[in-house]
C-alpha cells in the first residue's frame, strides 16, 4: 500500500505515519527528515538546503522529486511506504503518479498547529515563530489545491486532525481497509 500523508506543519503527521507504519507493516518515510538530514551536510546542496529550510521555504519542486524519486527506489519501499511531507505543490502532485492508493489529509486549524507546536520539546534550529508561520502560509498557498487534485483522483481521505491521537489513528484504518 502506499500511502501520503499530508497536513500543516503540526498536524501530527510523524506521529500518525509511525503508528501506520508499525499497523501496515510498511515503512514511514519524511521528507522533511530527508531534508534535515541532507542539510547537516557540509556541501552546496546541504547548505541550500538548510538555508531554504531554515527561512521556511519549501525546496524546488525539480529538486524535491529528484530526492523523493531516489529514496523510493530503494529496496525497503518496494511493497508499500507512507510519505509524509509530499507532494506539497501541484507540480509535484502531477509529476509523482506512482500508484497512490490513498491521500490522507490530517485537519488541523493554524491556531491549533501554533499551539501544539509551542509545545514541542525536540525544537528544531527550522521551528522559529517566523519560520513555522511562513510553512503555514506556503502550505494554505501551494499545498491545499494537492489536495483538490488527489480529492478529483478519488484517493483523499480527509481526518479531523483535532482529536485524540488514538481516535485518529482508528479512522486513518477505517477509512483506508
Amino acid at each position: 500500500m502506499k500511502i501520503i500523508l499530508i497536513g500543516i506543519q503540526g498536524a501530527g503527521k510523524s506521529t500518525q505515519g509511525n503508528l501506520l507504519s508499525k499497523a501496515l507493516n510498511i515503512p514511514y518515510l519524511s521528507t522533511g527528515h530527508i531534508f534535515r538530514e541532507l542539510a547537516k551536510e557540509k556541501t552546496p546542496e546541504g547548505r541550500y538546503i538548510k538555508e531554504t529550510i531554515n527561512a521556511g521555504f519549501l525546496i524546488p519542486d525539480e529538486k524535491t522529486l529528484q530526492i523523493v524519486s531516489e529514496y523510493l527506489h530503494r529496496k525497503e519501499y518496494e511493497k508499500g511506504y507512507i510519505l509524509d511531507g509530499f507532494p506539497r505543490t501541484i507540480a509535484q502532485a502531477e509529476a509523482f503518479e506512482n500508484g497512490i492508493n490513498k491521500v490522507i489529509y490530517l485537519r488541523v486549524s493554524d491556531k491549533e498547529a501554533l499551539w501544539r507546536l509551542s509545545g514541542r520539546d525536540d525544537e528544531r534550529e527550522d521551528d522559529t515563530l517566523k519560520a513555522i508561520r511562513k510553512r503555514i502560509e506556503v502550505f494554505h498557498r501551494f499545498t491545499e489545491p494537492v489536495l483538490e487534485h488527489y480529492n478529483h483522483k478519488g484517493v483523499l481521505v480527509e481526518i479531523d486532525g483535532e482529536q485524540s491521537i488514538e481516535d485518529i489513528q482508528k479512522e486513518i484504518l477505517e477509512k483506508i481497509k
